[in-house]
C-alpha cells in the first residue's frame, strides 16, 4: 500500500480498536487465553532485572504489566498503541498496577519515536499481524535495540482460526486473496522475515493450541467489510459485488456446515513465539 492507503489503514485499525477498547479484555479473544499467550511471550524472552522493554500494540497492557513484573528498579518498559482508546484503558490500571516502572504512550509501531539503541527487547503480542510492511517494521525495530537486543512477537499457523481459513478458500473463487495469517504462517516464513531483516539467533518456538467451537459462532463469523483486514488496504472484499458478497457468504456456511460434528467444529489456535537477536 501507498502512503496515503498506511495512513488511512491506521486510522482504520486505531478506530476499530478505540470501540472496542472498554469491553476488550472480557470479549472472547481476550480471554485466559489471551492473557497466557502474552505471559509466555515474556516469559520465553528471558528478560532481566535492568532492561529497558517496548511492547508495541500494547492494547490494554497485557504483556507491559507481565514485563514489568520481571523487572527491578533500574528496569521499565514502555508500552505503545495506536488507538487511544486502548491507551486510556491501559492507563486506568496503573494506579492498582503493583509496579512502578512502566508508563503508556501513544505512538505508531512502524515509526517510532525513540532513539537507536533505546531497548534490550521490543515485544509485540498479537499485533504484529497489523502492520502495514511486516519486513520493514522488523528492520525499523532493530534499529531500536541495543546490540545483542531482541525482538519478540507472536504469529499464528495459517492454518489456525477455522473460520478464516474457510473464508479464506472460498473467498479465493471470487478471485479475492485474503491474507490474515498467511505472511507468518509457517516457521520458515517466520524465520526468513527475521533473518532477511538481519536478526542471527532466531528461534520459533510452536505452542499446538486448539478446541472445539459451536456451528452458530462459525457460521456468524463470516468477513466484513467494517473490519480492517490485517495487512490489507484497500479492504479485500471491497472489490466484490453485492451479489458476490451473498454467493460468497452462502458457500462459506455450506462449507462451515460441512465441518460439524457431534463436539462442534474444531478450531486450531497454533501460535509462533518468534524471537530474533540483533
Amino acid at each position: 500500500m501507498n502512503i496515503d492507503q498506511a495512513k488511512r489503514y491506521k486510522k482504520e485499525i486505531a478506530t476499530y480498536y478505540s470501540s472496542r477498547s472498554k469491553s476488550y479484555d472480557n470479549s472472547y479473544e481476550n480471554s485466559a487465553w489471551h492473557d497466557r499467550m502474552a505471559r509466555k511471550l515474556v516469559d520465553l524472552a528471558n528478560i532481566t532485572a535492568d532492561d529497558q522493554v517496548l511492547d508495541i500494540g500494547t492494547g490494554t497492557g497485557m504483556v507491559a504489566f507481565y514485563a514489568a513484573s520481571k523487572l527491578g528498579p533500574h528496569g521499565a518498559v514502555i508500552g505503545i498503541d495506536i488507538s487511544e482508546g486502548m491507551i486510556e484503558m491501559a492507563q486506568l490500571k496503573l494506579p492498582n498496577a503493583q509496579v512502578q516502572n512502566i508508563r503508556f504512550e501513544l505512538g505508531d509501531g512502524e515509526a517510532l519515536n525513540y532513539a537507536p539503541d533505546s531497548f534490550d527487547y521490543i515485544l509485540c503480542g498479537s499485533a504484529f499481524i497489523w502492520m502495514s510492511d511486516l519486513q520493514a517494521t522488523l528492520a525499523h525495530w532493530r534499529t531500536r535495540l541495543r546490540p545483542n537486543g531482541k525482538t519478540g512477537f507472536h504469529a499464528f499457523s495459517e492454518n489456525a482460526f477455522v473460520t478464516g481459513v474457510v473464508a479464506q478458500s472460498v473467498l479465493l473463487k471470487y478471485g479475492v486473496s485474503y491474507l490474515m495469517s498467511k505472511p507468518t504462517g509457517t516457521i520458515e516464513k517466520c524465520r526468513k522475515l527475521l533473518e532477511e531483516c538481519g536478526f542471527t539467533n532466531v528461534e520459533v518456538k510452536v505452542d499446538q493450541d486448539g478446541g472445539y467451537i459451536g456451528l452458530e459462532e462459525a457460521r456468524n463469523s463470516w468477513l466484513f467489510t467494517s473490519t480492517p483486514a490485517p495487512g490489507q488496504f484497500p479492504h479485500p472484499l471491497s472489490i466484490l459485488t453485492t451479489e458476490q458478497l451473498e454467493a460468497a457468504y452462502a458457500d462459506y456456511q455450506q462449507e462451515i456446515e460441512q465441518l460439524n460434528t457431534k463436539n462442534g467444529i474444531w478450531n486450531d489456535m497454533t501460535t509462533f513465539y518468534v524471537y530474533g537477536e540483533k
